[in-house]
C-alpha cells in the first residue's frame, strides 16, 4: 500500500539534480534531494527505484525515505529538503531586576565557612532569598558570563 507518491515538476527535478550534483549544500539536504529524485513517480522521471533500492544504494532506513516522501507530499519541496524550524519557545526566568539582584550578591562576601562563591551557593541563596522560585546552577553560570562578571578573587592592578 502506497501512502505518499512523490510527483516532480520539470523545475523541481532540475532544481534537485543541481543540489546533489554541485554546489556546497548540507549533507542531509543533498541526501533529501536523491530521495526525492529517487522515489518520482512523475511523466519526467526515466527509471523509478523501489524504497529498498534506494535504501541500500543510500545508505540510509527506509523510515528516513518515508519520512521525507510524507514532508514533501504534505509541506512541499523546502520543507522536505530543509527540515522545520523549532517552534518551542521557552519563557525566560531571569530578568533584569533578578539579574541586579544577582550581581550585587555574587559581589558580596560569600557565606561564612567559605572563601568564595560558588555557582550552586548562589542558586541556593537567591532561592532562600525569594528573589526566584527555582533556579540551576548553570542559570547562574549564563547568568554571570553574560555580565562578565568573575565569581574569582579580586586582582590587583
Amino acid at each position: 500500500m502506497k501512502k505518499f507518491t512523490v510527483t516532480l515538476t520539470k523545475d523541481e527535478r532540475a532544481e534537485l539534480n543541481e543540489i546533489s550534483s554541485k554546489g556546497k549544500h548540507r549533507s542531509q539536504k543533498v541526501l533529501n534531494a536523491l530521495i526525492l529524485l529517487g522515489c518520482d513517480e512523475g511523466e519526467y522521471q526515466d527509471n523509478r527505484s523501489i524504497n529498498e533500492e534506494i535504501s541500500r544504494v543510500l545508505k540510509t532506513s527506509m523510515r528516513k525515505i518515508d519520512r521525507v516522501k510524507k514532508r514533501f507530499v504534505v509541506d512541499g519541496l523546502d520543507i522536505a529538503l530543509n527540515g522545520r524550524k523549532g517552534s518551542r519557545v521557552y519563557a525566560k526566568k531571569a530578568d533584569g531586576d533578578f539579574e541586579a539582584h544577582l550581581v550585587a550578591l555574587s559581589c558580596s562576601n560569600p557565606p561564612e565557612g567559605f572563601s568564595r562563591w560558588s555557582l550552586r551557593l548562589l542558586a541556593d541563596r537567591v532561592v532562600e532569598l525569594n528573589y526566584i522560585d527555582s533556579i540551576s546552577h548553570e542559570s547562574i553560570r549564563r547568568i554571570l558570563k553574560k555580565t562578565n562578571l568573575s565569581l574569582g578573587g579580586r586582582m590587583d592592578g
